[in-house]
């Protein structure tokens, strides 16, 4: 039955009003207050819709608990990991067409957030970051396990003499909790996208 030969439901007297399927908006008079379409076929394809709303926000609900869930299985390790991954985001972002602090490279190949003082030697200064910038991935920074010695005359060069003797000299220990690591994720994440954002707006 197409829509100009539906016939419509016996109406009372009353204030004419659209029917709210957005495929008929047919005039019509409700025959109760509460009705909101003009013919039968129309209010089936409300039921249908009212469903349709129904599922969706009850598979967005169930999405929710599967993250909180997995979020409770999480452990500390997991969310160093997506912290560190974060952080590091955002210094190739914040170097972005910067040339590889070591091997001084601008060539278009992969690159990675370095650090100078590595995670394992350092791991108060992970999240520092002056200890960490942006290094050709698979020359200087994995191929050569840093290339330490070039990235120290390419620190000097970029941060100063001064600042690399801080970041050589002892630290305190720093033990970080799960929430330090939620925030340090968050707070990198958001940095890194409005400078991408920045970027990309100015070409």
């Amino acid at each position: 039955m197409t829509l100009a030969t539906r016939k419509p439901l016996k109406a009372l007297s009353g204030k004419s009003k659209k029917c709210a399927v957005r495929a008929c908006r047919k005039p019509f008079v409700p025959a109760q207050p509460f009705q909101s379409w003009c013919s039968p076929e129309c209010g089936v394809q409300i039921a249908r819709d009212k469903q349709q709303k129904e599922r969706t926000a009850l598979a967005k609900i169930e999405r929710k608990a599967i993250k909180a869930r997995k979020e409770q299985l999480k452990g500390r390790a997991e969310y160093m990991k997506e912290a560190q991954q974060a952080f590091n985001a955002w210094v190739r972002e914040r170097d972005y067409g910067q040339p590889c602090i070591s091997c001084g490279t601008t060539a278009n190949v992969q690159y990675a957030a370095g650090h100078y003082r590595t995670t394992q030697a350092c791991p108060e200064l992970r999240f520092e970051p002056l200890n960490v910038h942006v290094q050709c991935n698979r020359n200087c920074n994995m191929g050569k396990s840093g290339n330490l010695i070039e990235y120290r005359i390419g620190l000097i060069a970029k941060i100063g003499a001064d600042a690399v003797a801080w970041l050589e000299a002892p630290h305190a220990p720093k033990r970080y909790s799960i929430d330090d690591l939620k925030q340090i994720k968050e707070k990198y994440s958001a940095l890194a996208r409005e400078l991408k954002k920045a970027r990309e707006q100015h070409g």
